[in-house]
């Protein structure tokens, strides 16, 4: 796990150099217009897709949702998808119920395209268009680097469809370098104050929020902490109530809207007694009582580099904590579901 989070700068960097072909397939997107969208996945991947869903719905202005597979895997709906796009995002391509849906989809009509780390798997086969992410094979179970690479992978993908030409991320590899590197001493400093904690919230809004679910699940699967992942918004609206002195709450909060509308929420956590990690761009603006800061991008851009301090959060809580990173226990590294 530590050497793949290592690897990711230049991961990033190769991917950027790739745009061209992910605009061929963004091209492709855009000669027939879907009139929605739609993103199957499963764990981390499910993360990167709830990322898709912002950069889709406000980037290019298009409604779009998450799929339940089980819809049609169990009970075997067939809903009407002619001229609706649906991206399936899966790093081994291998999952039973994704390759269902996303040939379930096409027989409805729907333009698939398939968004993986394998482009020798079933998934890319069944798809009408591929984006292969690059990013090497992934031994950890821990995904890290195929899923950064993911988020860029679809943000080049939704830039380029809406015309543009990457630029935002044209210098990724090097902020990737640069966020590693200056968030060990705070990434050190919290695992020295949270390697006892029982409880844990990672909270965010917008874009950030995919970072808050994927840091709940790498505290989960690697330090086997109790956590839950919150919209900033819907963390107010009860679970609050939970929260007290014995709570880590961890806040994603990079500039722009989504981290502007995260300093009400941390206030009143902090309020609570709860011991509050702001990371971020913004995070020297939060209530906190540790901050990890992240170089400043384009708000949307802001979950690639966000998420960095997070994994080797994860990574050296587990170390601290007695576990196996790399083999944390009940899990294999590819999930085989219906």
């Amino acid at each position: 796990m530590t050497a793949e989070i290592d690897e990711q700068p230049d991961i990033l960097a190769r991917l950027v150099e790739q745009r061209a072909t992910i605009a061929g397939v963004a091209r492709a997107i855009v000669e027939k217009p879907p009139r929605f969208a739609l993103l199957a996945a499963r764990g981390s991947s499910d993360h990167a897709a709830l990322y898709a869903k912002y950069l889709i719905e406000v980037l290019l202005g298009l409604p779009a949702g998450l799929v339940s597979p089980s819809t049609t895997t169990l009970y075997g709906a067939h809903p009407d998808l002619r001229d609706v796009l649906l991206v399936s995002v899966s790093q081994s391509g291998g999952s039973p119920d994704l390759l269902e849906v996303t040939e379930a989809a096409r027989k409805a009509g729907a333009r698939t395209v398939a968004v993986s780390n394998t482009p020798s798997s079933r998934l890319f086969e069944v798809a009408d268009l591929a984006v292969d992410i690059g990013a090497g094979e992934e031994h950890a179970v821990a995904a890290t680097k195929t899923y950064t690479a993911t988020l860029l992978a679809l943000y080049l993908l939704v830039d380029a469809m809406r015309g543009g030409d990457g630029s935002a991320v044209g210098d990724i590899g090097r902020l990737a370098h640069t966020t590693l590197r200056d968030s060990a001493s705070g990434v050190a400093r919290a695992v020295d104050r949270y390697r006892f904690a029982d409880r844990v919230v990672a909270a965010a809004r917008g874009y950030s929020y995919a970072t808050a679910l994927e840091a709940s699940l790498k505290l989960a699967e690697t330090s086997y902490l109790h956590t839950r992942a919150y919209s900033g918004a819907d963390l107010l609206h009860g679970p609050v109530a939970a929260v007290d002195e014995e709570t880590a709450v961890l806040g994603l909060t990079s500039a722009g809207h989504g981290g502007t509308a995260m300093r009400d929420v941390l206030g009143a956590v902090a309020e609570r007694g709860a011991d509050v990690l702001a990371i971020g761009s913004a995070a020297g603006d939060m209530p906190a009582a540790l901050r990890i800061d992240v170089p400043e991008t384009a708000e949307e851009v802001a979950p690639i580099l966000e998420v960095l301090p997070v994994q080797r959060l994860a990574l050296q809580l587990s170390l601290a904590r007695g576990g196996d990173p790399d083999s944390p226990r009940g899990l294999r590294k590819v999930t085989k579901t219906r």
